[in-house]
């Protein structure tokens, strides 16, 4: 198994445990809801689809283990047609979509589950995503236009803000239950945000040296429980923000994506160890 095959299957193993342990409810009381429900082979998008805030409910039904739903904003005159001949073209390296858009919303839900966290959309038109397996492409997809908003709703004020850059992560590293974080993209190239839970300081070490050393096989002996999926891949810019409920513990924070020379971030310093408390 070569490293890219390795660490794909590794991040897809932490991504559908994390989707299960997702990061919470969204405090979405006073925000309109656009809902995505995800079948094995659809994607229907429905509720508010007017700019502004909102907050995004993911819910999968009929699917077999953990589903992605992903939402692209087109730029004028692009078409989901080329988004995805341009990733085949490239194997797979999702950043080659900038040149027809961005990835601004990413989400993980299993059956059974939902997943809420807020965004904010700006007007134009979108699709929204079913992806398929590593190297494939799109189960489904379905085009939506979001309209412009004479008074766009506005979004709560996080509590915390979390970002991404090249190569690593800015913000605050304890984080609490309850609290509304924003987990934001500052970096140019495509970043997600996972975390896994160990079971204490010196194993939140040995993660890190050994994500930084490339050796993800023995990573999975160090965690102790559900990991949390923070973010998925968004394009620069692109946020999300939910309500942290996770367990209470130490986690090692990380983005897996990978560059055109297969390396993952985390080779290039995209791992930290942060706590979350009560």
């Amino acid at each position: 198994m070569n490293k890219t095959t390795l660490r794909a299957t590794f991040v897809a193993a932490l991504v559908a445990a994390a989707c299960i342990a997702a990061a919470g409810s969204a405090q979405a009381a006073t925000l309109p809801n656009l809902t995505l429900t995800l079948t094995n082979t659809s994607i229907t998008v429905g509720g508010a689809t007017q700019s502004g805030a909102v907050n995004v409910v993911t819910t999968a039904t009929g699917v077999k283990g953990e589903a992605s739903a992903i939402l692209f904003l087109l730029k004028p005159g692009a078409t989901f047609e080329e988004v995805e001949a341009a990733i085949q073209k490239a194997h797979g390296d999702i950043n080659v979509t900038g040149k027809y858009g961005s990835l601004m919303f990413n989400a993980e839900v299993t059956p059974g589950h939902s997943d809420e966290a807020q965004t904010y959309l700006q007007p134009g038109n979108y699709v929204a995503v079913l992806p398929g397996g590593e190297g494939q492409g799109s189960k489904a997809h379905a085009l939506f236009t979001v309209t412009p908003s004479a008074a766009p709703v506005a979004l709560p004020t996080p509590e915390a803000t979390i970002r991404t850059i090249e190569f690593g992560f800015r913000g605050p590293t304890t984080l609490h239950d309850g609290e509304l974080v924003r987990f934001e993209n500052e970096g140019f190239l495509v970043h997600m945000d996972v975390a896994a839970p160990v079971k204490n300081m010196r194993a939140a070490k040995q993660a890190i040296k050994d994500l930084l050393a490339g050796k993800e096989k023995g990573i999975e002996k160090l965690i102790s429980g559900q990991p949390v999926g923070f973010a998925g891949p968004v394009s620069h810019e692109a946020f999300q923000q939910e309500t942290i409920t996770a367990k209470p513990g130490i986690y090692f924070e990380a983005c897996f994506m990978g560059t055109q020379d297969g390396r993952s971030h985390t080779v290039l310093g995209m791992e930290r160890i942060i706590k979350i408390v009560k």
